[in-house]
């Protein structure tokens, strides 16, 4: 299965079908973690809604991690994706998700696109999902409820790193959070930066994902894409 999915409030575990071991190994990151389960859990992806307010000045809010340490968001700089990058449009239009090769799309709600990098049997070590808006999130609203999401079906664990209003995005603007949190099915632990995205036609969401132990590996990877999200 993916990373949980977000969709009316609550998160989706999407199952998903194997792809032949090894047609992610050859990609720049390590090898995946040994004794991967037949049927990985994938990060939770991108569906919510409800009224978007009006951005507010840049804000940051680092959060305690489970007393272990802190964290400060990440400052990010909306930007063209670097050349040779693929893209998928949302079904709707309303906005525009990139991707480093290595990645490729999977399947998922018929208005949404993903892409994912896999490892060995399938893990994941790179997921990325837009979702148009559904839920009752809000730009001011956007952490407490991306982890009460989470909590509330997909992820027996959920804990909020740090968050930030106010993020400048290609055509809009948006809030975001780092959380980290446990699937429910395999106890599969994950780290995300999600953001509610508001552009002129519609507000999306975008989710970057990957394993815990190899976040700071892949964090860079995917604050490049997040910051490459276009909405209009």
């Amino acid at each position: 299965m993916k990373p949980a999915r977000a969709t009316r409030g609550t998160v989706i575990a999407v199952a998903a079908t194997l792809l032949a071991a090894g047609a992610a190994a050859a990609v720049g990151l390590a090898s995946a973690a040994p004794a991967a389960p037949a049927a990985p859990a994938a990060p939770a992806a991108a569906r919510a809604a409800g009224a978007a307010t009006a951005p507010t000045t840049p804000t940051t809010a680092p959060v305690a991690r489970d007393g272990t340490r802190d964290r400060t968001f990440p400052k990010l700089m909306a930007a063209r994706a670097p050349a040779g990058w693929h893209h998928a449009t949302l079904p709707n239009g309303t906005a525009e998700l990139f991707y480093p090769p290595g990645m490729h799309q999977v399947s998922g709600d018929s208005d949404s696109v993903s892409a994912a990098r896999l490892g060995w049997a399938g893990k994941f070590l790179l997921y990325l999902n837009a979702t148009p808006r559904q839920g009752q999130e809000s730009l001011r609203n956007w952490a407490s409820y991306r982890v009460r999401v989470l909590r509330s079906d997909d992820a027996s664990q959920a804990s909020l790193d740090a968050a930030a209003e106010g993020q400048q995005f290609r055509g809009g603007s948006g809030s975001c959070v780092i959380d980290h949190y446990v699937t429910r099915i395999g106890g599969h632990r994950y780290t995300e930066l999600a953001c509610l995205v508001k552009g002129r036609t519609g507000a999306s969401v975008i989710v970057a994902a990957a394993p815990t132990a190899r976040w700071s590996l892949a964090e860079p990877l995917l604050e490049r894409a997040v910051s490459a999200y276009r909405v209009r």
